[in-house]
Formats: C-alpha cells, structure tokens, sequence
C-alpha cells in the first residue's frame, strides 16, 4: 500500500468530507486514529482506501491546509490507478467562492456568481472527452478570496506553493501523473507564485493556462518559460485575454493601460515570438495565434463596445478549451466562445 506523508493544519470540529472528519483532537480516516501535536499534525494519507471508494456516489472531498486555504478535489467515480491521470490545479478567481466556481443550476434568489464559471459541468464534459483517463481537477480558495491578498500574508509564498502543489499531487497513485496548473482572474497570482518558487518548471508540469489571469506577467519569468517549452515534452501553454485597456466599468477605465492582460499578454506573446514562431487568424470575435504544433496558443477578445469580458472567458467553454485545445479533441462536440457546450452537465 503506498502513503503519503503531507502536513495541515488543524481546524476545531470541522468536516473535511468524504471519508475525512476532525473531532476533538483526532482525525478519523476510515477508521485509523491520528493525535495532534502543538496544533499542526502529520497526515498519513491511505490513498489506495480513499480510491477503492471510487464507486461512491460522492467524487468531492474539501479540507483546509495552511489555516486559511481550503483545497476541494474532484476525482472521477471510476478512478483508476492504471489510467494516465491529469491533475488541474483550477486557482479561484478573486471574489469567488469554490462553490461558486462549482457552478450550480440556477434558482430563484441565487447569487449570480454561480452562473459564470461551471467548471464542475466543464470538468463533466471534459472526462467524456478523456474517457481513458482519469481527469481530477483540484479547486484551491483562500480566506481573503484573493491570491494577491494571500500571498501578502504570507512571505514565504514561493516555497508554501510549490510544496502545495507536489503535496497535493502527490496524494494520488497511478502509473503515470500529469500536473496542469489553470487559473482564472488573480488565481493567475498563484500560478506566478509557483514560477518564483522553483528554479525551473518540472516536467511533471505538463500545462499552464491563464484564463485571463496573467496580470503579474513580465520578462523575469520568460526564460523558465522558454525553458519549459524547449526542453519538456508535451508541455504547453494556453493564455487568454479579453482588451481590458479600453474597457470601462460605470463608465470609467478599471485598469491602468500597462496593468491588464490584453497589455500583459501582448507582451507575453512578443517574448515568445523571439524564439517560436507563430500563425495568426482570426473570427468575428478572436485573434488567435499558434505555434507550429500548437503547444503555445493565445487567445485574444476583441472588445469593440468597451465591454468587460472577463467571466465570458470562462463560461464560453474556456476551461474546456483550456485543457483540449491543442490536443485531438481540440474543438470535439464545443467551440471557444461560442454557446455552453456543458450545459447538460450543469446540477
């Protein structure tokens, strides 16, 4: 049976779910009994346990890290340890919760922010399409509902992150594990806070999506990109940007014309393009470039109403996008920014 030694923190009478639950003192995992010591405990995690589960009705089990992240992870019902898997690592915009993100079918009363992401259907529909694998996608939230914010609490953030991340990973057995990292808005923050925290990308990173999220983009990051994408295999990166410069929210500019991602990543991609070369095209609503191979893409919105596009990146299949485009099932049974190819999914 293989373990996996990870550290938490200790939260008083609270639920982890799943088979997880904290009393007074103790955690109970399926039985066994872990004491606490000087409130921060080590958790020796039965991973073969939790995946002869799988066949249960529940595939979400959240639980917090840290005192003030909360980590939501959603493993497919028929995991197997024998199948390629993927672990996205989706970082929640600011302001969102992880149920929000979730997404829900609307009912009267309902906050609107459940109706703007559904990265729970977009995950659905996305394990239709990777029926031979196992796609888990794993939700990270903090209290401050703000990456920016939390990485100010903390200053060691470019060592908790990378920890974070190969902790979590690490949580799951299989015969051969890809590591995605995807983010919307300022879940983008925590993506650059792993980049600050390693010397170069590991090559278990296989993915990197910024779904309008790279605000904190500049060029001390370029070379472990470039280093990334020239020597790992698979590796690939996806950004998306709406032109926030001429956006106007109550009739006023919210963005400075240097500090949003159409700016961002206009100068991302104008890195890039001294070392690969690209294809342009476009559609009614997109300017698009691709590399050779299409392991490097971006996606430009055009704003010609001095809209805010931000959340449509998103909803319109951008999570969906974010994980196939690229690859065969690039534009299977969905288009980016067109109508919700998921919506069936949606609970």
């Amino acid at each position: 049976m293989n373990h996996c030694l990870f550290s938490f923190y200790w939260y008083r009478k609270s639920t982890i779910g799943g088979d997880f639950n904290l009393f007074d003192g103790k955690i109970v995992i399926s039985g066994m009994r872990i004491i606490f010591r000087t409130g921060i405990f080590t958790f020796l995690l039965l991973l073969n346990a939790r995946q002869g589960n799988s066949q249960s009705q529940s595939s979400i089990d959240s639980f917090r890290l840290y005192e003030d992240v909360k980590v939501t992870i959603d493993k497919p019902q028929n995991f197997s340890s024998k199948k390629k898997t993927i672990i996205t690592f989706f970082v929640l915009p600011n302001g969102n919760s992880t149920e929000q993100t979730m997404g829900k079918k609307m009912q009267p009363g309902d906050d609107w922010h459940f109706d703007i992401q559904h990265i729970r259907a977009q995950t659905k529909f996305i394990r239709q399409q990777l029926r031979k694998k196992n796609f888990i996608v794993i939700y990270l939230e903090n209290n401050y509902k703000s990456w920016p914010a939390w990485k100010q609490k903390h200053i060691d953030y470019k060592s908790i992150i990378p920890h974070l991340v190969d902790s979590l990973a690490g949580l799951f057995t299989a015969k051969h594990k890809d590591i995605y990292l995807n983010g919307h808005s300022g879940g983008g923050s925590f993506i650059f806070g792993y980049l600050a925290g390693v010397d170069q990308i590991p090559s278990s990173v296989k993915r990197i999506s910024f779904i309008d999220s790279d605000y904190a983009y500049d060029s001390s990051y370029y070379p472990k990109f470039k280093n990334w994408l020239q020597h790992v295999n698979g590796s690939a990166l996806n950004v998306f940007a709406y032109n926030d410069s001429i956006a106007l929210y109550n009739g006023k500019p919210f963005v400075s014309a240097t500090g949003g991602t159409w700016y961002r990543s206009h100068l991302f991609l104008s890195h890039l393009q001294g070392d690969f070369t690209f294809s342009k095209s476009s559609t009614d609503s997109l300017i698009i470039y691709k590399n050779n191979n299409s392991h490097i893409q971006f996606y430009f919105k055009i704003n010609i109403n001095q809209g805010i596009y931000h959340t449509q990146q998103v909803e319109l299949n951008g999570f969906i996008h974010s994980v196939l485009c690229g690859t065969k099932y690039d534009s299977r049974n969905y288009g980016y920014y067109s109508g919700r190819a998921y919506s069936n999914f949606i609970e």
